[in-house]
């Protein structure tokens, strides 16, 4: 009996782990130009504006990503739509790895962005439909820690190829090819979503598939249920039983941007750089993997928590932290503060973002909707979290050009306040309910 329940855990984390490295190569990809624009600025004498550019162009890639994801995934299976993914993170890899102009640089970061954009969207939903409602917080965040393993990784690539010289950039970004044709391969191993296959008429796949978790008779039962759930669902997406559910994914989607995390992630080499006090390429870079090391320390954390404590006490936590931690990054900039203390403030605001913030927004998102509009709500949902995130990266050294950096993270902290305000009036608490028990929950008109 216990050798079959390990089976059976098995056959749940499996397929979960393999989705994460979409989440590895997301974290990997965004998170890589952090080290490499030092480089990259120098070996095409990028302005202000064209170091903004080649940061963000990714993200462009990102909201096209995710616009896609959703209703090929609908069309198509979960699985099938992350393969051609993993196919294109292949290709961005190589392509960043050997242009002669920033051009093509660019548009090998789009097409990158892309995947990014798929692989933030399926990851989290093709690992909640699979997963069993006890555990699903559990799960789901193991793709929010594959991405703050692959921003650690990133990181640490970065400092490790940094003496290379000039071209290290180069390899900096074709580092990511490996785990790509990985991901490629390793798809191939695992099921499509039971709940997609339910949804379009294979009873049969979905039952071996869910049998292999719940035991033959659990999977007969849990067929049952879902399918009562999909003979209830609307098709159309913007429906009034979809609006709360709908806005409550669009709005933490951006809150969870514009809360400015990805300041640190992807310019943390040059913030350190240029506003630290006595610092050098090497010691910018070993900050990042510093940054990383907490960011990944606290994801975890927030693995054990996310099913006891819940989602919302998380999130509250979070914001609450980010608004303390930022005010006194910008306090203790603004008063010339040592070096050691300017990464202290930096580290609590990344490890209150990691501990809520970053797993528990992507966590509600793929829990709040039904399984037929699953995948095209959540691809909106994505898409305007890649909105703000282009929003932010896009702007964010020219706000510090016109704020100070002080001002920039005073304006972040007054977001994270609002956000938590938010949350406490907004968020409701989806531990432990299975997504069909959600589901009727907001059918109902709860709040």
């Amino acid at each position: 009996m216990q050798t079959t329940a390990v089976a059976r855990k098995g056959h749940v984390y499996l397929p979960a782990l393999v989705a994460a490295i979409g989440g590895f190569l997301f974290g990997f990809d965004t998170a890589v130009i952090n080290g490499a624009i030092v480089f990259l600025k120098r070996y095409f004498s990028l302005s202000t504006s064209q170091t903004e550019f080649a940061a963000s162009s990714l993200l462009l890639g990102c909201v096209a990503g995710a616009a896609l994801a959703g209703f090929s995934s609908d069309r198509f299976g979960r699985r099938n739509v992350l393969v051609g993914a993993a196919a294109l993170f292949a290709l961005s890899a190589a392509g960043a790895a050997v242009p002669n102009t920033i051009g093509e640089f660019l548009a090998a970061r789009v097409i990158g962005g892309i995947a990014i954009g798929i692989a933030s969207v399926l990851s989290p939903v093709y690992i909640a439909e699979i997963s069993p409602a006890a555990i699903r917080g559990r799960l789901v965040s193991l793709n929010q820690l594959a991405i703050v393993i692959g921003i650690l990784s990133a990181f640490t690539v970065n400092y490790a190829l940094a003496g290379i010289g000039v071209n290290s950039w180069r390899w900096m970004f074709g580092s990511a090819a490996v785990p790509s044709v990985l991901f490629l391969l390793a798809l191939t191993l695992v099921p499509e979503s039971p709940r997609w296959l339910i949804e379009k008429g294979y009873i049969e796949r979905a039952e071996r598939a869910l049998a292999r978790v719940a035991g033959s008779e659990g999977a007969a039962e849990e067929v049952q249920r879902i399918k009562a759930a999909i003979a209830e669902e609307s098709t159309k997406l913007f429906v009034p039983s979809l609006r709360k559910p709908a806005s409550l994914a669009m709005t933490l989607a951006i809150l969870q941007q514009i809360t400015g995390i990805n300041t640190i992630m992807y310019y943390g080499s040059l913030i350190f750089l240029e506003q630290a006090p006595k610092q050098t390429d090497a010691s910018a870079l070993l900050a990042n993997m510093t940054v990383g090391a907490v960011n990944l320390l606290f994801t975890v954390a927030a693995m054990f928590l996310v099913d006891r404590a819940g989602r919302r006490p998380l999130l509250l936590w979070a914001c609450g932290g980010m608004a303390l931690s930022l005010t006194a990054l910008a306090v203790g900039v603004q008063l010339h503060g040592p070096a050691g203390l300017f990464l202290i403030f930096v580290l609590l605001y990344v490890a209150c973002f990691a501990v809520g913030m970053g797993p528990g927004v992507w966590i509600v998102m793929s829990e709040v909707f039904p399984t037929r509009v699953r995948g095209r709500a959540m691809s909106v949902a994505t898409v305007c979290l890649w909105c703000a995130c282009l929003l932010v990266t896009s702007t964010f050294l020219s706000l510090v050009n016109a704020l100070t950096i002080s001002g920039a993270f005073l304006l972040y902290a007054g977001i994270s306040a609002a956000t938590f305000i938010y949350i406490w009036r907004a968020v409701p608490e989806t531990k432990g309910r299975t997504l069909e028990e959600i589901e009727r929950w907001w059918s109902h008109g709860r709040t």
